[in-house]
Formats: C-alpha cells, sequence, structure tokens
C-alpha cells in the first residue's frame, strides 16, 4: 500500500509540474488562427482588434471559448482548457508584446 501511495504522489507531482504554460497552450490551441487572423479571428497582440471583443465583458469570451462563436469552434480546440486557462489565452492573446 506505501508503494501505490507514494507513486500516485509522484504521478500527480510530475502532473502538476507539467502545468502548461499560457505560452505552451497558446503555441498548442490558439496560434493557428488568432497568429494569422485566419476566419476573422482577432490577430494575437493586437489590441485594436481585440478592443470590442473584450467589452463584451470577460465572461462573454470565456463563454464564447468554451460554446465555439462564428467560426471559432467550441472550445478552440483545447478541448482540455479550464475557464481559467481561457482567461489566461485570452487575456495573452488581447495583449500587446
Amino acid at each position: 500500500m506505501k508503494g501505490w501511495v507514494a507513486g500516485l504522489t509522484m504521478v500527480l507531482a510530475v502532473g502538476a509540474a507539467h502545468a502548461a504554460t499560457v505560452e505552451e497552450r497558446y503555441a498548442s490551441s490558439c496560434t493557428f488562427c488568432h497568429s494569422n487572423g485566419a476566419a476573422g479571428a482577432p490577430k494575437s497582440h493586437d489590441e485594436a482588434a481585440w478592443k470590442p471583443r473584450l467589452e463584451k465583458g470577460m465572461d462573454t469570451m470565456v463563454k464564447h471559448a468554451r460554446e465555439g462563436f462564428n467560426a471559432m469552434p467550441p472550445k478552440g480546440m483545447c478541448n482540455d482548457c479550464s475557464d481559467e486557462e481561457y482567461r489566461a489565452l485570452i487575456e495573452y492573446m488581447s495583449k500587446a508584446k
């Protein structure tokens, strides 16, 4: 039993250590459309393009990411993102670099 608990603890610790950064999440999910404005997506780090969308409120933006909006598919190619991760991604993409 001790070995099982130790093994589980190690797996959980390794998983926590490999939590994706916002840049990694962006690169694996968002960059495909937001880096070039495909299908009307606001380009990453283009504050002017994001401004009217952000005026709708972050809750609406997260809802659109989760449920899909216009050409954006549900979950925006990040099927395991939490609402907090969607918020972080939106904040990352909507700010100038």
